[in-house]
């Protein structure tokens, strides 16, 4: 077949009449597709057909410069054939937001329910307030489409990258530097996004929206020190890419069935990750099932011609990616570089038709497909359903359960309002709200400071910025410590802000910029009795100073906590709240800066100095531990008997004759793989932990289990500890409970070789909660 042919009009089957009758129809570019004016026995539009079956129709019926045009995120209409346009970009991070091309809250919603930024809402270790959220994020996305504000439902969350090095900007979209938590954070998330239940077999061709995890994979620098993430070539161990960075979508697909991955801009050991066929497909496809499509980070395609040099001509690089198996591209370069590339030989039809097979389905899966989608089984979701009470209220429960209390020394908290006459707060987070957002957010439904809810505590509150911004480059720290010495009780909103950490921004130090140390002393040492310091920031900072200091006789983590954060903020302060959040990431002294970002290595190397990276493998002093926090009350955790104990590896047959393999430094382990699915699923066995709260409130309390090895230094590359489950109780006071773990040692005690393969070490496995509760499991 010639060039021109390439480019003819494809027609299936149907009469010529039928066609002409769905030109007409669709003459004026409905929203929709298949509607009252379609004629009948259309099999892309007939919903009896599975969806494999309809998309292979309509994709039939498309002439080669109409398939090329949906290649980008911008997919024009196809007037011809009743399609309309449609836009792949939307963003809902932490809600529904008017970043990307998608979604406009400037008609009649012009809100919508702003979360916490990711990294605080993680600090609740609850998964089921993450669903709830999801679930939220759906209901809303849907209520904006359907009241005409968005041309898409494909929304570009959850950001699933481990964050591995605290300087990284956009650690704050992120569940956190474990693995294990960020996958389940993953998994729940993507399934009340999309309207599954929390657990279970799901409907696939049912979206209400759809969800994207990102950025796949190893990727975690923005800009540093002349590095930017466009050109980075992210050097990473089979070890570290199978235990670490790729653990958490494979989690997000196999456990959330997520409808969309976003490939990333960086390379991973030398390919561009959008135009590495090994993880798009034999990995994502093949070995994981991932049923839905893949996306590039925007303009990721070109930068791998433009940037990188990895691809000689832009229809190089369209080529790489198709055949990859990426389908569709943030941007235009594949629409406009696509008919050339197919003209040279470089791509065929057949790689442009499995792109588009992907990409229609998941329009059809959304019900894009079956007439008016305000008539299909979401369609009565209205804009009544947006910035509802319910909504709000999830907004404020999110982020009083992610807010950490890092210090409180002689019960400097909970303060009283009877007690506290007049309130000093001080600090440039105080009194705008839009610091409470964090980044990728929309406009929230209600914007309220955590200055203006403090002065509905204490009505002699008074204040004093005491700096312009985060950089603290201009300083006011008379006034501040005039309003320090004259108040009661005094209160510090410091941190940073997206000028300091955001997309494209990552920091050199991890210490408080400018001179918000010296402002905040000076306030110290001029108050009455110790002030409160609240940190509003998404990475960790190094508070050493704060930590120590007498004169600071609390510090309060809270992120950025969303809509509602000033009043979650309050609520803590004075009681009305007992935190219980822990530290989702480890906070690192400033000394740590001294590592490379770009040296992705998790494991320690002692020959070197190299300290690891995550409380996994890191071998240094810290501020504060992952998992860390305390409460207005103190809990107890021990293991139960529950009559059941763990089985050996010897007692499930078929495992008698499995022989370990031997390292070269002696160390005998079992191959998962080898053991089979089946043997694995008899060895699980349950873990009862009694946890009892033993002071004067009520509480949630994260209960959290890690496996601990007790030779994870002997160059096998164990980490020292692994979370391997969690749960958050609410318990009142005084109040005692059981939680119940499954523990299956093929996932929860294996680890990566240095190849890649899963083991399971032979020996001693130490079960833990708590710092002191733990049992032995031996597999011999």
């Amino acid at each position: 077949m010639g060039r021109r042919a390439r480019f003819s009009l494809h027609v299936a089957a149907p009469a010529a009449v039928l066609l002409l009758h769905l030109m007409l129809a669709a003459a004026s570019d409905p929203p929709y597709t298949c509607g009252a004016g379609a004629p009948p026995n259309i099999p892309f539009c007939d919903t009896g057909l599975p969806i494999d079956r309809r998309v292979g129709d309509l994709v039939a019926r498309m002439t080669v410069a109409e398939k090329i045009s949906q290649l980008g995120d911008e997919s024009p209409a196809v007037p011809r054939l009743g399609v309309p346009a449609y836009k792949w970009w939307s963003e809902a991070l932490h809600g529904v937001s008017d970043h990307g091309r998608g979604v406009h809250l400037s008609g009649p919603l012009r809100a919508a329910t702003s979360f916490p930024q990711v990294i605080l809402t993680a600090a609740s270790f609850n998964p089921h307030l993450w669903y709830r959220i999801g679930q939220v994020i759906g209901v809303e996305a849907r209520a904006v489409y359907n009241n005409g504000q968005a041309e898409g439902l494909t929304f570009w969350a959850p950001n699933i990258n481990v964050f591995r090095d605290p300087r990284w900007g956009r650690g704050q979209e992120t569940p956190g530097e474990d693995p294990t938590m960020t996958g389940k954070y993953a998994a729940v998330f993507v399934r009340g996004v999309q309207g599954y239940g929390i657990s279970g077999p799901v409907n696939s061709t049912d979206l209400e929206a759809s969800a994207c995890c990102k950025h796949f994979t190893a990727y975690d620098l923005e800009s540093w020190k002349g590095v930017t993430r466009y050109v980075f070539d992210a050097k990473v161990t089979a070890q570290d890419l199978e235990d670490t960075y790729n653990p958490p979508f494979k989690s997000c697909v196999e456990d959330g069935q997520a409808s969309g991955i976003m490939c990333s801009y960086n390379r991973v050991n030398g390919v561009p990750t959008c135009a590495d066929y090994n993880l798009l497909s034999k990995t994502a496809r093949q070995s994981w099932g991932f049923y839905g499509y893949i996306t590039s980070d925007c303009d990721a395609v070109s930068i791998i011609h433009d940037a990188q040099g990895y691809a000689k001509t832009a229809e190089d690089a369209v080529a790489d990616v198709l055949k990859a198996g990426m389908d569709v591209n943030c941007g235009s370069y594949v629409q406009q570089h696509g008919a050339s590339a197919l003209q040279q030989g470089k791509i065929t039809e057949q790689d442009i038709d499995r792109a588009l097979h992907n990409l229609f389905a998941v329009r059809m899966r959304l019900g894009l497909f079956n007439g008016d989608p305000r008539r299909n089984r979401f369609g009565d979701i209205g804009p009544d359903q947006v910035c509802t009470q319910e909504h709000q209220d999830l907004a404020l429960e999110a982020a009083r359960e992610g807010i950490v209390l890092l210090k409180n020394d002689g019960g400097a908290l909970p303060l009283s309002k009877p007690t506290v006459a007049s309130l000093g707060v001080i600090g440039f987070n105080a009194n705008d709200a839009t610091r409470l957002l964090g980044n990728y957010f929309g406009p929230p439904c209600v914007t309220v400071t955590p200055l203006q809810v403090l002065q509905g505590y204490v009505k002699d509150t008074r204040f004093a910025a005491g700096c312009n911004s985060a950089a603290c480059n201009v300083t006011a720290i008379p006034e501040a410590v005039q309003v320090a010495s004259s108040a009661d009780a005094v209160v510090l909103f410091m941190g940073l802000d997206q000028d300091q950490e955001r997309e494209e921004v990552d920091r050199l130090d991890v210490t408080l910029p400018g001179q918000q140390q010296s402002l905040i002393e000076s306030v110290a040492n001029a108050a009455k009795k110790p002030v409160i310091l609240v940190l509003l920031c998404g990475g960790p900072v190094d508070v050493s100073f704060a930590k120590t200091n007498p004169k600071i006789g609390a510090i309060l983590w809270a992120g950025y906590p969303g809509e509602a954060g000033g009043m979650a903020i309050a609520q803590v302060l004075f009681g009305e709240h007992n935190p219980g959040g822990r530290l989702p990431v480890t906070w690192y002294p400033q000394d740590f800066t001294k590592v490379p970002m770009t040296d992705m290595r998790m494991r320690a190397d002692p020959a070197t100095g190299y300290p690891g990276r995550t409380y996994r493998f890191y071998r240094g002093p810290t501020v504060f531990d992952f998992g860390y926090g305390l409460s207005y009350s103190k809990y107890s955790h021990r293991f139960v008997s529950n009559g059941t104990k763990p089985p050996s590896m010897s007692s499930i047959a078929g495992l008698k004759a499995l022989e370990p393999t031997t390292t070269a430094a002696g160390a005998a382990m079992y191959d998962v793989e080898a053991i089979g699915a089946e043997a694995c699923e008899r060895l699980k066995f349950p873990a009862v932990v009694r946890v009892q709260n033993h002071g004067p409130m009520d509480g949630n309390h994260p209960v959290l289990l890690f496996l601990r090895w007790p030779n994870a230094t002997d160059g096998s590359g164990r980490p020292a500890r692994q979370l391997i489950g969690f749960r958050s109780l609410h318990l009142r006071a005084m109040q005692a409970a059981h939680v119940e773990f499954e523990v299956s040692p093929c996932k929860h005690f294996s680890r990566a070789s240095e190849d890649g393969r899963k083991v399971i070490d032979r020996g001693s496995h130490f079960v833990m909660v708590g710092e002191d509760d733990e049992f032995e499991m031996s597999l011999e």
